[in-house]
């Protein structure tokens, strides 16, 4: 019986993947294999020692201490694209919101009185405060093509919009499903320059935080329009607030609020509404509990932010997982100690990524007691489990 902590309200879409006869659900259960999250932070968490892995029904995996799951052999699994179209459908609004200026003429009429005539004529004449412009045949600027950004894009493009794409980390599986009319560019300041809108799409790293500052902005187009919906710390609030000022930016759009961003009309801020819909909660449940069953039950990691891609189905009845440290030779010792244990290898799968490396390995025998105590003891093997069960 595998036992899963939950923390948030977890859809009962998501938990239903669990088959009640091999699995326990709960908010308090105190030794578990796996955890459930969405937004709780689990920076000061001490985890058990039964844990096995942590799966995130979201895309951003800030809340979870990473470097320490790592360590400790722990998997970390996030649910990139399942809430794509609840964010894209977003960015489309804020992007409509900021052009015609809707949110401040709502808050307009919301201040109007007296009879339905008075309040009929002041609105229309209050009209002419809340001029804005179209999208047609503008150009957005999509930094980060991934599952949202190129569903913005696309969308963006039905809009009549002109798109120009950078994306240094782009994967070839989301480069095919990109139109060929979209311009991508090596540069972000080349997209900066030709934009007149910008929307981001990027997970925040060390190397994309304040990606638009000071530096990104001083040569943007006059009046440009930023949204951000994809993670606070990208966009440098300061800077953004200096060019409003200066009136380089015209709007700032974000879903994540902030004491200095309150109070400016040519700034929107969101709740961090980006996944708020029933639809994308039951999908990244979902697609977290698949994530969270596969690896428990067979080993298998996918969509994992901490340790290399490794699915492939039981070939035996008895899977070996290491995770090791990724330095050569450690394939060897695994393979010397299942030899002195006289264990034939029927698969062997060695994923790597930075520093750290996994090992999917079907046997021809059961692991006699003792094996993983040796593995676990030998330098560089950070975990070492044995799953049983058919192939």
């Amino acid at each position: 019986m595998f036992k899963i902590r939950t923390y948030d309200n977890i859809s009962p879409e998501g938990l239903a993947v669990f088959p009640l006869d091999r699995y326990e659900t709960a908010s308090e259960t105190p030794h578990p294999e796996g955890i459930m999250v969405r937004s709780s932070k689990l920076h000061d968490l001490e985890f058990p020692e039964t844990l096995l892995a942590i799966a995130r029904a979201g895309v951003g995996v800030d809340n979870i201490p990473l470097e320490r799951c790592t360590k400790k052999g722990i998997a970390v699994f996030n649910t990139p694209g399942a809430n794509a179209n609840a964010v894209c459908e977003l960015v489309l609004s804020a992007m409509l919101l900021s052009s015609r200026r809707l949110a401040q003429g709502m808050a307009f009429c919301q201040t109007l009185k007296g009879s339905a005539e008075e309040v009929s004529k002041a609105s229309e004449k209050g009209k002419k405060n809340f001029g804005g412009q179209e999208l047609l045949g503008r150009t957005l600027g999509v930094v980060g093509l991934g599952a949202i950004g190129g569903r913005v894009a696309n969308a963006a493009m039905g809009l009549g919009m002109k798109i120009i794409g950078f994306d240094p980390w782009l994967s070839v599986e989301n480069a095919l499903q990109l139109p060929r009319e979209i311009v991508r560019t090596e540069y972000l300041q080349e997209l900066v320059q030709k934009s007149d809108y910008i929307t981001l799409h990027v997970p925040l790293f060390d190397n994309t935080k304040n990606l638009i500052g000071e530096a990104a902005l001083k040569n943007g187009r006059p009046g440009v329009r930023i949204l951000n919906f994809s993670r606070d710390g990208i966009v440098d609030n300061e800077a953004v607030l200096k060019a409003i000022a200066a009136g380089k930016v015209a709007c700032y759009a974000t879903d994540f609020a902030r004491p200095e961003l309150l109070g400016n009309d040519k700034i929107l801020c969101f709740p961090h509404l980006g996944a708020s819909t029933e639809e994308a909660e039951r999908n990244c449940a979902v697609m977290a509990a698949e994530h969270l069953r596969g690896f428990l039950e067979h080993g298998n990691v996918a969509v994992s932010v901490n340790y290399p891609q490794a699915v492939a189905p039981r070939t035996t009845s008895h899977r070996l997982t290491v995770f090791t440290e990724n330095v050569p030779g450690m394939v060897g010792k695994i393979s010397g100690l299942l030899g002195a244990e006289r264990l034939n290898i029927a698969e062997l799968i060695n994923k790597s990524r930075g520093e750290v490396a996994y090992n999917l390995i079907d046997l021809d025998a059961p692991c006699p007691e003792g094996l993983l105590a040796g593995l676990r003891r030998t330098p560089g093997i950070i975990a070492a489990r044995v799953i049983g069960g058919g192939a």
